[in-house]
């Protein structure tokens, strides 16, 4: 029997390069963000990478952000830069939120989830450089890979002399993953989207993206001649990988989104991964910068309830927030407070008189949508694909490196870590650490971790036949019950602004309102508006602070 590690709610310097796909051989990497990266400060729309901030020069604010996720963390970077003083409260044990990670008594590296860096996430890439993290991430081979059952592989190969959008056409007109007449189709329905205004005009096809909420992508694909075999082949593992659920049920505004950047810019389909675990190479960086700076983190420390009031003229504002940590309870004030939570953490923690106000009545019209992480140790090479003795030697690493979709297992996206991010996975003398992504995750959640392993281990010798005889030596098991928010049709209107009717209140998160999809690099460009909000906001808040009542009562609704 296998170790294992459940969870509820190194050979480094190398990497593959320059065959198809992606192998594993002794070749230098390319971690640095000073190329390869998509310059969204022209010809993109102008809500997806702000302008550098100018400098504050209000009153110095005293800020308490709820959750140190990378929204927390990323609101706190920039109110540290501009001077203020920042506390963080994460009632968990570590931090970073659904991009978090955590050593288990046995050295194990476990993840909430697997996590992929499009060249087009440059709030993310600002952040990483900021925090000195910038050569974190390794770059994968240009080419989406499709792994289907029986070890057949095909690409959407991206690598081109040519740049966009004459890359992603050629990806598309040669693909090994749809027949001919699938192709065709497909490319016709592309050509009729707003991805073809997004070439001349990014703003005014951001426009019309946003327009196509109400429609699924399904709807819409085949409403301009796709074909349903596309959509099983290659845009379902594309959808579950983006948002966790098929094209069936996610708004045409999140594919067409991600569309539109690959089409207008070369570098947005280029994939990166972490070196290692996100702890040591993403949220480390980040914490370090912050306390370096001053921010101070307070973990295991939640937040119970938001204590507010309501002025003479109506206004209603928070006195404080009610903390607990075990059986310690404790009253913390601020000049403001943000709230740097998940679609469930917001709910919960909103007081229920709020809900009168439609701002946050409309929060509870979105909901999470659940998944299932899995991680499994071999004693072997499970993507080996070409030479079955190499697969089963344990001398140096070989496989597939690089993201890797399906759309023959209940897996859509999955990764070797032990190739992809070596500095903490690969481990001398053992194989393949496969994480698997199980969307949607829900007929998984009730099941035991042993019968998890079960089926998704054999989903993965159904995919790599060559595997056969390898063994699982450990696994993980994390399972969410609401992760991302579900970007069904309709969905996009309730996503609330970050700024809210309580004038000391603020939110952050990757479901609230921004131009991109509920992602890491959503969650990284909430923090920068959250941010931008506090500051346009500094002599009202220091004002404010200074006229409220120390015995303020929580006692008023907003309406």
């Amino acid at each position: 029997m296998a170790a294992s590690t459940s969870v509820c709610y190194p050979a480094s310097g190398f990497r593959a390069r320059g065959s198809s796909p992606s192998r594993f051989k002794m070749l230098p990497i390319r971690s640095d963000l000073d190329s390869s990266v998509s310059d969204m400060r022209v010809n993109a729309p102008k809500g997806l990478f702000p302008p550098e901030p100018e400098r504050y020069r209000g009153p110095k604010l005293k800020v308490a952000i709820i959750g140190a996720g990378l929204a927390g963390m990323s609101t706190a970077v920039e109110l540290l830069d501009q001077g203020h003083e920042v506390d963080i409260y994460e009632s968990r044990s570590f931090i970073g939120g659904k991009v978090g990670s955590f050593v288990d008594r046995k050295g194990n590296h476990i993840e909430m989830g697997l996590h992929v860096f499009f060249g087009c996430y440059n709030n993310l890439f600002r952040l990483l450089k900021k925090v000195g993290a910038d050569r974190n991430l390794l770059v994968k081979d240009h080419t989406h890979t499709f792994v289907n059952k029986g070890g057949d592989i095909g690409e959407l190969d991206f690598r081109f002399q040519f740049g966009a959008p004459l890359h992603g056409i050629r990806a598309f007109l040669t693909t090994n993953q749809l027949e001919t007449v699938d192709k065709a189709r497909n490319a016709f329905a592309l050509a009729l989207s707003p991805v073809v205004r997004a070439l001349v005009d990014p703003d005014g096809a951001m426009q019309d993206i946003r327009n196509l909420d109400h429609i699924s992508f399904s709807d819409w694909f085949l409403s301009k001649g796709g074909t349903r075999k596309s959509i099983q082949r290659m845009w379902d593992p594309v959808a579950y990988a983006l948002g966790f659920i098929d094209c069936d049920n996610i708004s045409a505004r999140c594919m067409l989104t991600i569309f539109s950047l690959f089409a207008t810019k070369t570098e947005a389909s280029l994939l990166r991964m972490l070196k290692g675990s996100p702890d040591v190479f993403l949220s480390g960086p980040i914490k370090k910068y912050i306390t370096d700076r001053g921010g101070r983190f307070h973990l295991r420390w939640g937040c119970r309830e938001i204590l507010h009031d309501k002025s003479s003229n109506g206004d209603v504002y928070v006195t404080g927030l009610a903390i607990s940590k075990a059986t310690q309870k404790k009253i913390i004030e601020a000049d403001a407070y943000v709230a740097a939570c998940d679609v469930p953490g917001i709910k919960r923690l909103l007081p229920q008189s709020w809900k009168e106000s439609q701002f946050f009545d409309d929060i509870y019209k979105l909901v999470g949508v659940p998944v299932v992480t899995v991680q499994l140790r071999y004693n072997g090479w499970i993507t080996e694909l070409r030479d079955r003795e190499r697969a089963r030697q344990l001398r140096e690493a070989t496989g597939l490196d690089n993201l890797l979709y399906t759309p023959d297992a209940d897996f859509s996206c999955f990764a070797d870590l032990a190739l992809t991010s070596p500095e903490d996975y690969y481990l001398d003398g053992q194989g393949s650490l496969l994480q698997c992504v199980l969307t949607p995750g829900d007929p998984y959640m009730p099941l035991s971790n042993d019968e998890i392993i079960r089926r998704v281990s054999k989903q993965v010798l159904e995919l790599f036949p060559s595997s056969k005889g390898l063994e699982v030596t450990w696994f993980s098991v994390v399972k969410i019950g609401q992760s991302l928010y579900r970007e069904g049709p309709g969905k996009d209107p309730f996503r609330p602004d970050q700024k809210t009717p309580v004038k000391n209140f603020f939110l952050a998160g990757s479901y609230t309102k921004q131009d991109y999809i509920d992602s890491m690099e959503g969650a990284t460009l909430s923090g920068r508006q959250t941010a931008a909000y506090i500051c346009d906001a500094g002599h009202e808040l220091a004002e404010l602070r200074a006229r409220i009542a120390p015995q303020a009562k929580p006692s008023y609704s907003l309406v």
